[in-house]
């Protein structure tokens, strides 16, 4: 028998739930609750119960919530729905403090209802391919990572642009680029520094740049930009033993490797470039390096799996684990993490120093 949900919030992010679960079809939705009049008509065109009030929601068959409301309204609804032993489903970037957090956390310690966080970029081919990268050691250690995430379309949208709402590019896309890179290494983060800025917001951040450094010697650029009109690549990787390039979503890019036991012998004669001269910045010879293609992932094709392709993983985890099959994949010491480090950024951009930390 399929699990029921109730949608909390059935604005842009709270429909899209409700879509994703209707073509993957792993969880009856139900109902939702929202205190907005005006989306009533939309839930009754699906046949939904519109409840009018979270305690009925609390009260229903449902055993799973989703919260899909505003950032600032997160805590309230995890915190009541895990107290009355409902499974609970918060949109990112869940609360806008540590200490919140680590009170849902608390009191979901002591739940018979799981907590997670829909952190859906996990399953991005980008990203993906960045993962197979790695752990294929194709450019032996990473000493440098760049992830850019750049729009040109200047304004926020809704409450994205309202500091009261948790609005800001860094809660907005930080919080999913810095969830990806913490899956990318073991290591413990040891310092950030940011870099917030607020060029057209007259509230919140909307162009963004962190620099993390990692107890293993990994340096990680993040960029997030809405004012970018040349963009850079998604991802560029610096390895011992080569670099890697992902230009898109798509995953479209190159790897250029070096040839074990290629090191050239360098000529003692000034090498005359497009520079001027030098021989620290020389072109490599050809034969020194290869080119090879970025490793195969699984790719969502256009249509049901392009929309819906990280929700039916997410989904079927959570129905797994839910079920005692699996374990969460998305876990609240990973949730925790992320939060963490994004208020070190805000500090670090607030005192415009580094932040020493252990996360």
């Amino acid at each position: 028998m399929k699990k029921q949900a109730v949608i909390v919030g059935y604005g842009g992010m709270g429909a899209w739930h409700h879509k994703a679960l209707q073509e993957i079809g792993k969880i009856d939705v139900i109902g939702i609750y929202d205190i907005r009049e005006e989306v009533f008509e939309k839930a009754a065109k699906q046949n939904l119960t519109i409840f009018q009030n979270f305690q009925a929601v609390l009260e229903s068959s449902a055993e799973i919530i989703i919260i899909a409301t505003p950032n600032d309204s997160h805590k309230d609804y995890c915190i009541s729905a895990l107290e009355a032993g409902k499974h609970v489903v918060c949109e990112k970037p869940v609360t806008l403090s540590v200490k919140d957090l680590e009170e849902i956390i608390a009191v979901s310690q002591n739940s018979a209802g799981i907590f997670t966080v829909h952190q859906n970029r996990r399953w991005d081919t980008d990203f993906r391919i960045v993962q197979k990268i790695l752990s294929e050691n194709i450019i032996d250690t990473p000493y440098f990572i760049e992830s850019r995430v750049n729009g040109s379309s200047v304004f926020l949208h809704g409450w994205r642009d309202f500091k009261v709402n948790g609005g800001g590019m860094l809660y907005d896309w930080g919080v999913h680029l810095i969830d990806q890179l913490l899956l990318l290494t073991p290591a413990k983060v040891t310092s950030v520094t940011a870099h917030v800025k607020s060029v057209f917001s007259e509230e919140v951040d909307d162009n963004v740049k962190l620099l993390l450094g990692f107890s293993d010697g990994l340096s990680v650029l993040v960029e997030i930009a809405t004012n970018c009109f040349i963009p850079f690549p998604r991802w560029h990787l610096s390895g011992k033993a080569g670099t890697a390039i992902i230009d898109n979503w798509e995953g479209e890019g190159k790897i250029i490797q070096l040839l074990e036991g290629s090191n050239p012998t360098w000529s003692n004669e000034i090498v005359y470039t497009a520079a001027g001269p030098t021989r620290t910045m020389a072109p490599r010879a050809k034969k020194t390096v290869q080119e090879v293609p970025l490793p195969m992932v699984e790719k969502y094709d256009k249509g049901f799996q392009h929309n819906f392709y990280s929700a039916e993983h997410f989904y079927s985890n959570l129905v797994d684990a839910i079920n005692g099959k699996e374990e969460q994949f998305v876990k609240e010491d990973q949730i925790l993490r992320v939060l963490k480090v994004i208020e070190a950024a805000f500090e670090s951009a607030e005192i415009q120093d580094r932040i020493l930390c252990t996360i």
